[in-house]
């Protein structure tokens, strides 16, 4: 009687790979790359707000804790270096996207992350992220607010099912806190081509 092997399927080596490198502990991934909410952006432009420029997203020191997210033994890192760079670049292609981004206007966006968390949990996941948003003209600040985005997504005590699910739940984090700032009356005042 002969043994005949046959060759692993692909999605079960990419398994074997994934539970093998958290294993170790030494598992680095990639968050995804931010997708605009289209809806949150359609109603600020409905408000035909002025042109704005964006401001280098704090902190930029890629060893804050801020830029630095654990999921059990992975880490996920920004595809754009840090997440303050990851936030910087949603800012400014969400404002692209809605043909009011240009980096040399008066009216200006700052932005600070105070807090970026996933929590993989054991059944249920959550994320939170605080984001300080000062918006300034001509150098006179006309709006410093912090906003707060959060998720819940379903994990699982496995990290093999865990840890994807909160790769996967990082742009969904950003769109949650730009979806607040977007909605807010304040932040748009701040942003219209009369605001004082």
């Amino acid at each position: 009687m002969a043994i005949v092997f046959r060759p692993l399927g692909l999605r079960w080596r990419m398994g074997a790979l994934l539970l093998a490198a958290l294993a170790t502990g030494c598992a680095q991934l990639g968050a995804p790359p931010y997708a605009a909410d289209y809806e949150a952006l359609d109603r600020l432009e409905a408000h035909t707000p002025g042109k704005v420029a964006v401001g280098k997203v704090q902190p930029t020191d890629p060893n804050d804790t801020v830029n630095t997210l654990r999921l059990r033994r992975a880490r996920l890192v920004s595809p754009s270096g840090t997440f303050a760079q990851y936030l910087e670049d949603a800012l400014m292609r969400d404002l692209s996207e809605i043909s009011v981004y240009d980096p040399k206007a008066p009216t200006r966006i700052a932005a600070r992350i105070l807090v970026n968390e996933l929590d993989l949990g054991v059944v249920n996941g959550s994320g939170r992220m605080d984001v300080e948003v000062t918006v300034t003209r001509n150098a006179a600040q006309r709006l410093r607010k912090t906003y707060r985005g959060e998720i819940a997504f379903d994990s699982s005590y496995a990290n093999i099912v865990a840890v994807p699910a909160g790769q996967a739940a990082y742009p969904r984090l950003v769109r949650a806190l730009l979806r607040q700032v977007y909605a807010d009356p304040q932040f748009v005042a701040a942003i219209a081509p009369s605001a004082p």
